[in-house]
């Protein structure tokens, strides 16, 4: 097995948040950003590790040269601020996609992760396992996770199925970002998982049944705007107060249907954060279409009353 970088031992768990790429009023990245973004997750919300260029980061927006700027400003500000910086390499194009992972690992990034490509998909298994094994080996010293989101790619291979020997082709495997619904998928994740590895849930919803399962942590959108929240579900759940981990997975159930009756997406949850954070991190970028300010202080004022403590 390749040696491994000094933040590779350290195995990833808790809350992880899936950044906001922050863009300009002229929609250009907004690098000025970042440092404080940074430390509004540290400070604010309790957040020590983070997802960056991923679907909330709109990385499918984004020009392989936009994700490499945007890299390396994430890992710099990172620097000494937090424990983890997981950078998604993830393209549609295998030479994109291990032309990031190979920068990345330039940059001093903690980890890779790789979605499946969602134009022409994976069929099988062994299929995406291939791909996956193709972007790890430009980077084989970089821990690397398999990013599962079906819903927006289409691809639904057992990610059970994907892990039955990876690391026999992917040395450096480290653990499954898991954003989908199929519980039972997961939990075998987790039964077949090694020491090693850190099994991720990426339905924020449904935190608390995946802790059940044996999750190791958590990578979500929410945790940027309630992490402060959702890390007190964690801490009640570890002492075994499961009436208090259900009244907090309630509350953002709670939030989560009213924002989703308005219509909840990106542009919504993107404005959201700008609302609830004060920072500025500007519009998505088509096709993904701006909220209204008045339906993103709707579901902020929703947000107060829910967590009125904050």
């Amino acid at each position: 097995m390749s040696a491994m970088a000094p933040a590779a031992l350290e195995k990833l768990t808790g809350l992880v948040a899936a950044t906001f790429t922050p863009f300009t009023t002229q929609g250009e990245i907004n690098l000025s950003e970042i440092g404080p973004y940074i430390d509004y997750l540290t400070e604010k919300q309790g957040i020590n590790s983070i997802f960056v260029n991923g679907t909330t980061g709109e990385s499918m927006s984004l020009s392989v040269t936009e994700r490499k700027i945007l890299a390396e400003e994430w890992c710099k500000k990172a620097k000494g601020k937090m424990d983890q910086v997981i950078v998604h390499v993830g393209c549609m194009s295998l030479k994109d996609s291990q032309e990031l992972a190979s920068h990345a690992a330039q940059i001093g990034a903690d980890a890779i992760a790789v979605i499946a490509p969602s134009f022409f998909k994976p069929s099988t298994a062994d299929v995406l396992k291939t791909f996956l094994q193709e972007v790890a080996l430009v980077a084989p010293t970089l821990p690397f996770y398999y990013y599962h989101i079906p819903a927006v790619t289409g691809v639904n291979v057992p990610v059970r199925d994907v892990l039955e020997d990876i690391e026999k082709l992917i040395p450096s495997f480290r653990g499954v970002k898991f954003s989908g619904s199929d519980l039972m998928d997961f939990g075998q994740c987790v039964s077949y998982s090694q020491p090693h590895w850190s099994v991720l849930y990426g339905m924020d919803e449904q935190l608390l049944a995946a802790l059940a399962m044996g999750a190791h942590g958590a990578v979500g959108s929410t945790y940027n705007y309630a992490g402060c929240h959702v890390n007190k579900l964690i801490l009640a759940f570890e002492k075994g107060d499961l009436v208090q981990a259900r009244t907090i997975q309630f509350k953002m159930q709670e939030l989560l249907s009213y924002a989703t009756k308005l219509g909840f997406d990106l542009g919504v949850n993107k404005q959201l954060m700008n609302e609830l954070s004060g920072l500025c991190l500007g519009s998505p970028r088509l096709p993904v279409m701006p909220c209204p300010h008045a339906q993103a202080l709707s579901i902020a004022q929703k947000y107060h009353s829910i967590f009125p403590e904050q």
